[in-house]
């Protein structure tokens, strides 16, 4: 029997398994959120005179729990910059006291952290490090990719091009040119020593605090009591869990799950 023509299907076949697992890499969320923080710096060097504004990028500082990683810090004698950036598309709804946001893509909604929010952790390592002032430091939140804002978004909420304009919209000096160059030397002393290790124990750290997250119950932000899992037993969310307050009726605050 000729087997000739199953063994060229066969080396057909595997032709495709490179091409399916670069795809699979392309669609991933590490790949989306490598090149959002690339697409960054490009806008960054490209746009941001180097004289003028200092890019460090990936930086991972020690805190009192473990690590915070930050994607970039621009530092000028304007403020130090803190971007946050997010690779996503679809519609998106928030404002800056949420806690949430949403992504709304078709007819599906997922919600994900208020960039803000995850950004001033940023902001007060880095104030701490450094002693600076809130005058002094900046959160800037950059989304990159096919996305769009479908409520009013806060100046330092920007999109593209959009935190260059925020940067540069900051005209008065906080700092002398002799502090800048020694919040840079901070910095860079400060930082981790970037590394697949540093990457590696970071994202560990955040994975345990996700997993603390989801076990303990959170605290009332009304009374301060502990809150409690419960189901709606009606309404358009039936059967539906969420967080309500173990001081209920007389506090009636709720969280989404």
């Amino acid at each position: 029997m000729d087997f000739t023509p199953l063994y060229t299907s066969l080396l057909s076949f595997w032709y495709f398994i490179p091409l399916f697992f670069c795809l699979a890499i392309l669609r991933s969320a590490w790949f989306k959120g490598l090149m959002g923080e690339f697409l960054v710096n490009v806008i960054a060097r490209w746009q941001l005179d180097k004289q003028h504004y200092h890019l460090i990028k990936n930086v991972t500082l020690p805190t009192e729990d473990g690590t915070t990683q930050i994607d970039h810090i621009i530092v000028s004698v304007y403020g130090v910059f803190v971007l946050e950036t997010k690779n996503t598309h679809g519609w998106i709804f928030g404002n800056a006291s949420q806690k949430n946001w949403t992504q709304q893509i078709y007819k599906q909604k997922y919600t994900f952290q208020n960039p803000l929010h995850q950004n001033h952790k940023h902001i007060k390592t880095l104030q701490t490090l450094l002693d600076l002032t809130d005058q002094q430091v900046f959160s800037v939140i950059v989304f990159i990719g096919d996305s769009e804002f479908k409520t009013p978004m806060p100046d330092n909420v920007t999109y593209g091009l959009g935190y260059v304009r925020y940067i540069k919209s900051k005209t008065n000096p906080v700092l002398n040119l002799a502090a800048k160059q020694n919040l840079i030397s901070k910095i860079e002393s400060g930082r981790l020593s970037p590394s697949l290790k540093t990457n590696r124990e970071h994202v560990a750290h955040v994975k345990q605090l996700v997993e603390i997250k989801l076990t303990e119950p959170p605290i009332c932000s009304r009374c301060g009591h502990k809150m409690v899992k419960r189901q709606s037993k009606k309404g358009d969310n039936a059967s539906q869990f969420f967080w309500g307050c173990s001081q209920y009726p007389k506090c009636r605050n709720i969280n989404a799950m």
